[in-house]
């Protein structure tokens, strides 16, 4: 009998001594950190928890001191060391920086984004952030961003608010903020308006393809390569969805790419980008996949990350009313809006002075990262200071979602929303080092964008707690999605009260 008229009844035997073991799992002491089981290890514990997997992670990273080995059966090549110790973040991120690239496996899982700022290493990631920082350098950039941000308020956030507050109907929070970010990261990168954020809510199928990619990432950081490289072979599955979100890219991002090409005159984000690459590159060089790829990093950390972050920060604004009453005396006592008696837009260097809303848009960032997790593996080996030896091509996850759930790193309130604990005694924002608090990376990847993403988030929410009581729908289950950006599984359902102003 030849090995291939086997497989059926092996296969059928390992799935038995998974299900099991998932039985016997269910039925021990109650501890998080799984078993490891001859043949399957630990993969009968991850598969009961597959559903919850942050939160699970959390568990057993509470448990185990803030690192722990996952065991996977030994034909997957699936074994990863899973962390949220501050100091093996300060030490992957940043002291031992040049040992952790992205490297080719990160590539892999998040090709389609390319080869922009998040995927690359070395020589061409040194270049994007010269670029990107050359570009945020410029004294016209703010003023780019104050314009496009306020405009999509006045013309798309309010009135559509304005028309659910009228009806008196729940609506999707969430949502709303995923559609104002795309319009205005799109303004802002590619001075094109896709409009998504209107009355009719009309479906475009860029915006929405970030949600199937996100997702799907997740899986491929979980699932052997050769599960989801079969899968997509097939077109089945969270990769049918993720060649669908691909295609609705390039189909929206290209045409915007040759519109940009023919305008010098203005200030434009992707213009300064094509020529900083043209100057090096030579001015016959093509730079339309280098403009793909930058305008798509781009408008994935603008859309996804910031929404995220207003998602989140509602939320707890909802389930903590004393904490909106703080942020709109705030709003009206630093934007001087008592005295006047009338709304006005503010500027970058007023929106500084939101020092409580800047604290609570840090504790959103803390409790709710919007990119959960980051993926990570050593070219040599290296012994990490919790003591643990990795072997070169180690997979590591660094959980940042875990990080700000961890008593041991921000004390027996950590699980609290508490923007008083981002204010100094003086009355300004208290540093965090970035390897304690990782929302924005850490190190020499730290995100280039923090200062933008505050200012267009304080803009959003300042405008929105101004003008409304915000409710949160009763029964309406809110828990976090299962993917690497960090969003609200269900969204979020509100209705709106208007305030009296």
């Amino acid at each position: 009998m030849a090995i291939s008229d086997l497989y059926p009844e092996i296969f059928l035997f390992i799935l038995t001594i998974i299900l099991l073991c998932v039985w016997i799992t269910k039925r021990r002491k109650q501890t998080s950190v799984p078993t490891e089981w001859p043949l399957v290890g630990m993969l009968p514990g991850i598969l009961q928890n597959s559903h919850r997997i942050h939160a699970y992670v959390t568990y057993i990273l509470s448990e185990s001191g803030g690192t722990f080995d996952f065991k996977f059966p030994w034909y997957l090549n699936m074994d990863m060391l899973v962390t949220c110790d501050p100091a093996n973040i300060h030490h992957i991120f940043s002291k031992n920086f040049s040992n952790y690239p992205k490297g080719h496996e990160f590539k892999k899982i998040f090709q389609v984004l390319g080869d922009g700022i998040f995927n690359v290493d070395f020589e061409m990631w040194e270049l994007h952030r010269r670029m990107t920082l050359s570009v945020m350098s410029d004294f016209r950039f703010y003023g780019l961003l104050e314009r496009a941000v306020w405009q999509k308020v006045e013309t798309g956030l309010l009135p559509v608010l304005d028309y659910f507050s009228k009806q008196g109907t729940d609506f999707d929070l969430q949502d709303i903020f995923q559609r104002f970010t795309f319009d205005s990261i799109c303004q802002l990168v590619l001075d094109f308006d896709s409009r998504s954020l209107c009355v009719e809510l009309p479906y475009v199928p860029c915006e929405k393809a970030f949600n199937d990619v996100i997702e799907a990432l997740l899986y491929r950081h979980l699932l052997p390569e050769s599960i989801w490289k079969l899968q997509k072979w097939l077109g089945i599955g969270k990769e049918k969805k993720l060649l669908e979100a691909w295609k609705a890219f390039d189909e929206f991002i290209y045409p915007r790419i040759e519109v940009v090409n023919q305008k010098d005159d203005d200030f434009k984000l992707l213009t300064a980008f094509r020529k900083a690459y043209e100057e090096k590159n030579g001015c016959l060089s093509d730079s339309r996949d280098f403009l793909r790829d930058t305008a798509l990093n781009l408008m994935f950390a603008g859309r996804d990350t910031t929404s995220t972050c207003l998602t989140w920060l509602f939320w707890l604004i909802a389930t903590n009313p004393s904490t909106e009453t703080k942020i709109l005396e705030e709003i009206e006592k630093q934007l001087h809006i008592k005295q006047e008696k009338k709304w006005r837009n503010f500027n970058v260097e007023e929106s500084r002075k939101l020092v409580y809303l800047h604290g609570a848009l840090c504790e959103s960032l803390r409790l709710f990262p919007p990119v959960a997790l980051e993926h990570k593996a050593p070219i040599r080996p290296d012994h990490l200071p919790s003591g643990n030896y990795l072997q070169n091509n180690t997979k590591v996850i660094v959980s940042f979602y875990s990080m700000g759930r961890m008593e041991t790193v921000w004390g027996k309130d950590c699980l609290e929303f508490k923007p008083e604990r981002w204010i100094s005694p003086r009355g300004g924002i208290k540093h965090e080092p970035s390897f304690k608090f990782p929302a924005f990376n850490v190190g020499p990847r730290t995100c280039l964008g923090k200062e933008m993403a505050f200012i267009q988030m304080k803009i959003v929410a300042a405008s929105i707690i101004y003008r409304y009581n915000i409710r949160l729908v009763q029964d309406h289950l809110v828990s976090p999605r299962d993917s690497i950006i960090l969003q609200a599984t269900n969204g979020l359902r509100v209705r709106l009260e208007k305030r009296n102003v």
